[in-house]
């Protein structure tokens, strides 16, 4: 599987030749257990009080078995044996779960098919069940939450073009009740670049004054969707500067628009249309 070997060795093949009882464990579970990992090593563990214990050899890294959007727990590893430990009559395993890796394209389509050709190759009355890839399984840990998250990026993006159309509507306004003004400020020398920019930075305040009252909202909702963040903190500031900045440049443009047109007319039309 390619897990990171934290510290101590790998189970070799005498290790089930002799029957040897070791174990390896997570490293969350050797943090929680001994402190740090090299200090598991030599350690024991057992499954429950009736089974007889097992020494730590390997601390590895950890995994995550309950789907991408939960944490890691804690696990213990031990050789996969034909044989209970303790015990002198064989105990069969009527299933197995193999990994396959293979560096091919498009393996998701043809491997399927492969393995289940593979096994009846060796033995036709094996059956094979839940041939998957690792997408999707992984696909399908995170569906509930995938589309909750698509459902709230569409709310999201709605909420923008709303609050885009709003601050071009509240700024067009202002343009069309300031005519006057506009038209004086030109006669009187004023360069366009310099009114467009007042009508940018009126919209940009408006802009800097919701934002505020957005983030404090924001910063209070989010702690009720932790549930649906993965390894994103509810206070995490890069998605706050992110959005910040995607606010600051809608609204930039939202300002612009208006504030250019107005500037574009002839400063005696804009003095006579009052």
């Amino acid at each position: 599987m390619g897990n990171t070997l934290v510290a101590g060795r790998d189970f070799t093949w005498a290790d089930v030749y002799d029957k040897r009882p070791v174990a390896m464990v997570s490293e969350n579970l050797a943090r929680e257990l001994w402190g740090q990992p090299s200090a598991a090593i030599g350690k024991q563990i057992r499954e429950n009080p009736t089974h007889p214990w097992r020494e730590v050899v390997a601390v590895v890294g950890d995994e995550r078995d309950e789907g991408m959007d939960k944490k890691a727990p804690a696990i213990a590893f031990w050789p996969m044996q034909m044989i209970d430990f303790g015990a002198d009559d064989p105990c069969v395993r009527r299933s197995a779960t193999y990994v396959v890796r293979s560096s091919r394209g498009g393996i998701g389509r043809v491997l399927p098919s492969e393995v289940s050709r593979a096994v009846w190759s060796v033995n036709p009355n094996l059956p094979v069940a839940g041939v998957r890839t690792l997408e999707e399984i992984v696909s399908r840990s995170l569906a509930r939450t995938s589309f909750t998250l698509v459902m709230l990026a569409i709310a999201g993006a709605m909420a923008l073009l709303l609050g885009v159309a709003g601050i071009y509507g509240v700024i067009a306004y202002a343009v069309s009740q300031r005519t006057r003004e506009i038209g004086i400020r030109m006669a009187l020398g004023a360069q366009r670049h310099e009114v467009t920019r007042m009508f940018v930075r009126d919209g940009l305040g408006l802009t800097a004054i919701g934002m505020v009252a957005g983030l404090g909202a924001a910063f209070v909702l989010m702690r009720l969707l932790r549930s649906l963040l993965f390894e994103v903190s509810p206070a995490d500031p890069l998605t706050y500067v992110a959005v910040c900045a995607a606010l600051t440049a809608a609204a930039m443009f939202a300002s612009y628009v208006p504030a250019r047109r107005a500037t574009s007319v002839n400063p005696v039309r804009a003095l006579r249309a009052e």
